[in-house]
């Protein structure tokens, strides 16, 4: 299962085809291998050695998948990481991953210079920056220039060996470094790419970050089957409208949030996207599969789990729940990461008995099909009874006003805590607070869903990956 060898086998056999567009590049698999095959030998000549940990922290870039696919091919751990860390964030990761070489940007430059002192483990020309050398840093160009497009040293592998470390602060707060195996990649490629019913003439585009997890959805089958990646820099649903219509994209893997910016742009036409055959809205552990055939029969369901997993929802004391029942999702299958780095005490504590509980809550129905609930976190007590912020969003996003909602619950003297519903309105509508708030408390299927306040914003806090920060939210509701 060496995903290594993927790339050089496209570049043989059919190196013509386009592989990878970003911006002006547009490269066949023979033009990308030779990149990728520089930056492996630039690696190697600097010292690294399997296993040693390359940390990126960039935004979305060519030099990224380099880095993906450089690492595959010499046995070195890539570690991605969010360029919208703070010091000491990027500080903690860099050192917690025993990172031995970074490669970043010049925007992040004065931030890598005053955290470089605390990571020893990272030596001084190890570090560097992707839009050219200056003090302190060596230029990534600069680094492959010299270097051979032929393939690098052999390296063996086995299916346990890391490929990456994935942190994810997800919307819980720790982050937590989740180890992926070169043997689980392999299986994305395979499960996903089945899944997905993606062929060698498939064409993907990811506009949302790559430097999470959801992004190796697409990433890992696009590889497998030799079809084409388009990269854009950052997420924009006009841009992604037009490259859809453009370059004839059939799959894309997208968050909620991303997918209702879509819908709500002024340019949104249905014939605009007659070429796509999937949607992966991301953002479910599972990554449950609700075929085309099931999307109107199952309505509202998030699906099946794909082939070789199994799903089980449990109730507090790891019992099985009968259909219709909510409770935690849990999983178990030949995706599922090898551990949180260096963490047994998390691992032991979300993969029990061989499954991995997910956090999220859920049901299924008489024939199996999943329907999400909530985060088992975001699940507010209010008068000793359960509230499930999902019911009430499904509620206030029906009101013409509103573009996108997060209801969060806060602490309240009589009950204990109260729900409060955050909207984003839609361009030009206008409603007010109270207005919006009795709306909602009209049209919620019971009492206690009904919301104490509405906070009207013209943007919620995300993660990189684009994911709603309810946290954040509570915070700021509290601070007033």
């Amino acid at each position: 299962m060496n995903i290594g060898a993927l790339l050089p086998r496209h570049a043989r056999y059919r190196p013509d085809h386009l592989a990878v567009v970003f911006e002006n590049h547009r490269l066949t698999f023979h033009q990308f291998n030779a990149r990728v095959n520089r930056l492996a030998h630039a690696l190697l000549a600097a010292g690294l050695t399997k296993g040693d940990k390359v940390a990126t922290v960039l935004p979305n870039c060519l030099e990224q998948l380099e880095v993906y696919w450089a690492a595959a091919k010499t046995g070195l751990v890539v570690v991605p990481m969010s360029p919208l860390l703070q010091e000491s964030g990027l500080a903690s990761l860099l050192a917690n991953s025993d990172s031995t070489l970074v490669i970043s940007t010049a925007a992040l430059a004065p931030v890598l210079d005053r955290v470089r002192d605390r990571l020893p483990g990272i030596r001084a020309d190890r570090w560097i920056l992707i839009d050219g050398a200056r003090a302190g840093f060596r230029g990534y160009h600069d680094l492959v220039a010299s270097e051979p497009e032929s393939e690098p040293p052999e390296v063996e592998l086995v299916a346990t060996d890391p490929y990456n470390i994935i942190y994810s602060s997800g919307t819980t707060g720790e982050p937590k470094g989740i180890v992926h195996t070169h043997e689980v990649r392999a299986g994305y490629c395979t499960l996903f790419a089945s899944a997905f019913r993606m062929t060698p003439e498939s064409v993907c585009l990811h506009a949302g970050s790559i430097v999470f997890n959801g992004a190796f959805l697409d990433l890992m089958p696009w590889m497998y089957l030799g079809g084409t990646y388009i990269l854009h820099p950052a997420f924009d649903a006009g841009r992604v409208i037009e490259e859809v219509e453009r370059s004839h994209v059939t799959h894309m893997v997208m968050v909620p949030s991303q997918i209702i910016a879509l819908l709500n742009h002024p340019a949104f036409a249905p014939d605009k996207l007659a070429s796509l055959e999937m949607i992966q809205s991301v953002g479910a552990p599972l990554h449950p599969v609700l075929d085309r055939s099931d999307a109107v029969r199952k309505a509202g369901s998030v699906g099946t789990p794909i082939g070789f997993y199994e799903m089980r929802i449990l109730d507090d004391e790891g019992r099985e729940v009968p259909a219709g029942q909510i409770g935690e999702i849990c999983g178990r299958g030949p995706l599922m990461m090898a551990g949180y780095y260096k963490r047994p005490d998390l691992t032991a504590r979300a993969v029990v008995d061989g499954w991995l509980h997910s956090g999220d809550l859920g049901y299924v129905d008489d024939d199996g099909y999943l329907f999400l609930v909530d985060r088992k976190k975001d699940m507010i007590i209010s008068g000793g009874v359960n509230v499930y912020p999902r019911d009430i969003e499904e509620v206030a996003v029906r009101h013409p006003a509103v573009r996108e909602v997060a209801v969060f619950g806060v602490e309240d003297a009589r009950w204990g805590e109260t729900p409060v519903a955050a909207v984003i309105l839609h361009v030009e509508s206008v409603v007010a607070p109270a207005e919006l708030a009795g709306w909602i408390n009209a049209r919620v299927g019971a009492k206690f869903q009904r919301v104490s306040d509405v906070l009207i914003l013209e943007e919620f806090p995300r993660t990189i990956a684009g994911k709603t920060l309810k946290r954040v939210l509570q915070e700021q509701y509290k601070k007033g």
